[in-house]
């Protein structure tokens, strides 16, 4: 894997800018400790615009999930972030094992097809094959969030290239439980998210001298039989021209 790639820091301080209403980088100018939250005073570096953000960890909440597993089922009590939104058809993992969501409930009974935690008096949920991994992909200075709905079982190696939504992205690092991971292969069950960066570009690796095309050639990176060729004036160690200087020289004695 290549060290200057695996060394590269993900952008963070990435938020809205009620300024230039974009989603961009800031610079933090202060932080104050505010209970068990954060406020955040910030400056846009794309247009300068100087704003309060203020950052409150979530509250849990317990909801009563229906769990069924073919024809057993049971009640679980599953603590969640208050300001999450559940779906019908979401995934998640609970007691070493995958469900998806089929039905969520007021706390009056009444269905919806999604509804903030908060508001939730009952779920029920199915075992699943597949789960959910959280991606963070980052082309540049940019970063956006997805997620894909795979096997569990299915391994995601760090340092690999993948390809999503028509894209290849080279897997730099894995958050599990236990935390980060840039080497070895860790199954999607076992995934909190996988942070993606864009590869370099082909280009940008195009061995230009013989030292650089013998080291490509020895990395496999060429192909076959390559043979790269090495110019008149590299094979001696000297220049052409000083070469026939000293040859006209010569003649004159």
């Amino acid at each position: 894997m290549d060290d200057d790639y695996v060394d590269e820091e993900l952008v963070e301080n990435v938020t809205d800018c009620p300024g230039c209403r974009e989603f961009c980088g800031h610079e933090i100018l202060k932080e104050k400790k505010a209970g068990e939250g954060t406020d955040y005073l910030l400056k846009c570096e794309e247009c300068g615009h100087v704003h309060t953000l203020q950052v409150r960890p979530p509250r849990p909440v317990t909801i009563p999930f229906i769990l069924s597993e073919g024809a057993n089922s049971r009640v679980a009590e599953i603590e969640i972030d208050d300001d999450e939104e559940l779906h019908v058809g979401d995934i998640f993992e609970h007691d070493d094992a995958s469900w998806e969501i089929n039905r969520v409930e007021t706390k009056t009974g009444n269905s919806r097809r999604k509804l903030v935690a908060s508001k939730i008096g009952r779920a029920n949920a199915v075992r699943s094959d597949v789960v959910m991994v959280r991606l963070t992909l980052t082309r540049g200075e940019f970063s956006d969030s997805d997620f894909i709905f795979v096997e569990r079982e299915k391994m995601f190696k760090a340092g690999s290239i993948m390809e999503h939504d028509g894209s290849k992205w080279k897997i730099r690092a894995i958050h599990t439980g236990a935390g980060r991971t840039m080497t070895g292969r860790v199954p999607a069950h076992d995934i909190k998210r996988i942070y993606l960066h864009e590869p370099p570009r082909p280009e940008e690796n195009i061995p230009r001298t013989p030292r650089e095309r013998r080291q490509a050639w020895k990395e496999g990176r060429l192909g076959h039989n390559p043979n790269p060729v090495v110019p008149d004036a590299e094979k001696s160690g000297k220049p052409k021209q000083q070469r026939q200087g000293r040859r006209q020289k010569k003649k004159r004695n």
